[in-house]
C-alpha cells in the first residue's frame, strides 16, 4: 500500500468515528463567524455547540453564521505534520466553485514542497461539498486500502467525482441562496409553506435545483424515483442520508432507500457546522454514486420533469 494520507477539509462532514474507520488522520479546519462577529475555528466534531442547538438557532432565519476559507497557517500545520512523518498527501477539498480553500491549499503545497522536495502533495478539487465530499473521501480510502498509489487514487477521484449525486428536499432555500450554493435559484426562489425544492450537483460544482414538491410524501416519492433513474450498482454501495436537524425524516428516508435499493450500508449523519452554516435547517438528502452527471444536466432535468409529470397525472 502506498505510503500516503488522505486529508479532507471541515466541509466533509466526516465524524470522528468515520475518520477512524476510514483511516483519515487529520483534516483542515474552517473558520466560522458568529452573528456578534466573533471568529472561531470550526471542526467536524461539534466542539462549539451541538447540532440541534446550532440548527435551532437558525430557525426562522433568526441567526446567520458566516464561514471563510481555511487559514493558511492551519493548512501548513496539518500538512507539515504529515510531511515530517514521511507521508505524502492526497488532499480532497471543498468545491472551488464555493470556496477559495482549494486555491489556498495549492499555494501551501507549492511552498511546502520546496521545504520537503522528497515528498508529494496532490490536491483534488472535489467539485462537491458536505456529505458528497464524505463519500469521495471514503471511496479514496477504499482505493488506498486496495493498494492504489497516491497518483492512482487521485486519478480515480478525478474520474468519479461527477458520479456522486445528491437528492432530497429542503424546507427553505434561503441560506443556500444567500450564500450562492445554488446555480439557478431565480426560477425557484420564494418561501412557500410545505414546498420542498430539490437539487443535484452540476459539473461546475454547484447545486442545481431540478424541481419542487408540495409535502414530504411527494418529495420522498420523487427522491426514490430520481435515485432509481440515476444510481448504479446500489447493492455494492455505502449510501449516506444526511440532514440538518431532520432526524425523523432522515430515518424515514433511509428506510425507504433500504427497502428499494438494498445498499451494502446506509449511514445517517448530520450536515456538519462548516456546511450547515450555508445550508441551514431543513435538509434531508441522499448521497450516492450513479451515472455521470450530464452536461448542463439535460438528463437529470428531463428525469425530474418526468417524475413531476407522473405525480401530476
Amino acid at each position: 500500500m502506498s505510503d500516503f494520507v488522505i486529508i479532507p477539509d471541515a466541509s466533509s462532514d466526516l465524524t470522528k468515528e468515520l475518520r477512524e474507520r476510514f483511516h483519515i488522520p487529520d483534516y483542515i479546519r474552517g473558520t466560522i463567524y458568529y452573528p456578534d462577529g466573533k471568529e472561531y475555528s470550526v471542526g467536524l466534531d461539534w466542539e462549539l455547540m451541538d447540532p440541534v442547538t446550532f440548527y435551532t438557532s437558525m430557525s426562522g432565519r433568526k441567526t446567520l453564521y458566516k464561514t471563510a476559507s481555511a487559514q493558511r497557517g492551519d493548512i501548513i500545520a496539518v500538512y507539515e505534520n504529515q510531511l515530517k512523518a514521511g507521508k505524502d498527501i492526497l488532499a480532497v477539498t471543498l468545491s472551488s466553485a464555493l470556496s477559495g480553500t482549494n486555491q489556498v491549499c495549492h499555494k501551501v503545497a507549492e511552498e511546502l514542497l520546496k521545504k520537503y522536495p522528497q515528498r508529494k502533495i496532490i490536491i483534488v478539487d472535489s467539485l462537491r461539498y458536505s456529505t458528497a465530499l464524505s463519500l469521495l473521501v471514503i471511496k479514496a480510502s477504499q482505493k488506498q486500502q486496495e493498494g492504489a498509489t497516491l497518483e492512482e487514487t487521485a486519478a480515480y477521484l478525478e474520474n468519479i467525482k461527477h458520479l456522486i449525486h445528491q437528492i432530497g428536499p429542503m424546507d427553505d432555500m434561503f441560506f443556500l441562496v444567500k450564500t450562492g450554493r445554488v446555480s439557478n435559484f431565480k426560477a425557484f426562489f420564494g418561501t412557500l409553506i410545505g414546498i420542498n425544492p430539490m437539487a443535484d450537483f452540476n459539473r461546475k460544482g454547484l447545486s442545481q435545483v431540478l424541481g419542487k414538491f408540495k409535502g414530504k410524501k411527494r418529495a420522498f416519492d420523487a427522491v426514490i424515483e430520481y435515485i432509481r433513474g440515476t444510481i448504479e450498482n446500489p447493492q455494492e454501495q455505502i449510501i449516506f442520508v444526511a440532514h440538518s436537524n431532520r432526524e425523523q425524516a432522515a430515518q424515514m428516508l433511509a428506510q425507504r432507500v433500504q427497502e428499494e435499493f438494498s445498499p451494502k450500508e446506509i449511514i445517517i449523519n448530520h450536515v456538519g457546522m462548516s456546511c450547515g452554516a450555508s445550508i441551514g435547517p431543513g435538509l434531508c438528502a441522499v448521497f450516492y454514486e450513479g451515472r455521470d452527471i450530464s452536461e448542463n444536466m439535460e438528463y437529470e432535468q428531463a428525469l425530474m420533469n418526468e417524475i413531476i409529470d407522473n405525480q401530476n397525472n
